[in-house]
């Protein structure tokens, strides 16, 4: 049987129509996701390695969620020391607080670094630790960590009253709920693969060393 010219014409629109309510195949996928993640926010990322690394950590984490904490502890150092300082890996940290403590805490990280990668990670650092008295005594864990900084009491609310600030960590937190479904820290994307909860060190120098092979 022969399809006239119509026919086939018609039947090419129905299939094109069709294709297009098909998911894209999965590295087309992550690639969109990967693009997305790329995406330069209302803030500066704030990341640590070379900028050629052909890797890159995108981790969205609340200053107040305990798996973060237990990242920034036990496997932030090693994933720094063996694939960050090498250039291997380039990771970015950006927030998404899960309450007003963990959003208190991002903007005093955003004061501290003033736009420096090295020390917004090093503030960072000292709230996870702290993560206990930030949820329990807020405004006194960060005049104690601002101070640490070289911040006095009213710099420090100063900063804390920056509404501007304030709106653009909302901003940042919402594109990524939005386009990136992230609804839960501590969020991973390696390479513009999505990773949800906690993560080993083995588990995330398995997906390293994976990429690096290609």
């Amino acid at each position: 049987m022969s399809l006239s010219r119509r026919a086939l014409a018609a039947a090419l629109a129905v299939f094109s129509a069709l294709a297009g309510l098909l998911p894209a195949p999965p590295g087309r996928a992550q690639s969109a996701i990967a693009a997305l993640v790329a995406k330069s926010g209302a803030l500066p990322d704030m990341a640590l390695g070379s900028a050629k690394a052909p890797i890159t950590i995108v981790e969205y984490s609340s200053l107040t969620c305990p798996h973060c904490a237990a990242f920034s502890e036990n496997v932030f150092p090693m994933l720094q020391s063996k694939y960050i300082d090498t250039g291997k890996v380039r990771f970015v940290s950006r927030a998404f607080p899960l309450d007003i403590a963990a959003a208190s805490g991002a903007m005093l990280a955003r004061c501290i670094a003033n736009g420096d990668g090295p020390r917004y990670f090093d503030a960072t650092t000292i709230l996870f630790k702290r993560q206990g008295e930030l949820a329990e005594r807020p405004l006194d864990t960060l005049k104690s960590v601002g101070g640490h900084f070289g911040m006095n009491g009213e710099a420090v609310e100063a900063c804390e009253q920056d509404a501007a600030l304030l709106e653009k960590i909302k901003a940042d937190q919402q594109f990524a709920f939005d386009q990136l479904k992230v609804d839960a820290t501590p969020t991973f994307f390696v390479n513009g693969e999505k990773l949800r909860g906690t993560m080993s060190f083995e588990d995330l120098e398995k997906k390293i060393t994976t990429l690096l092979k290609r």
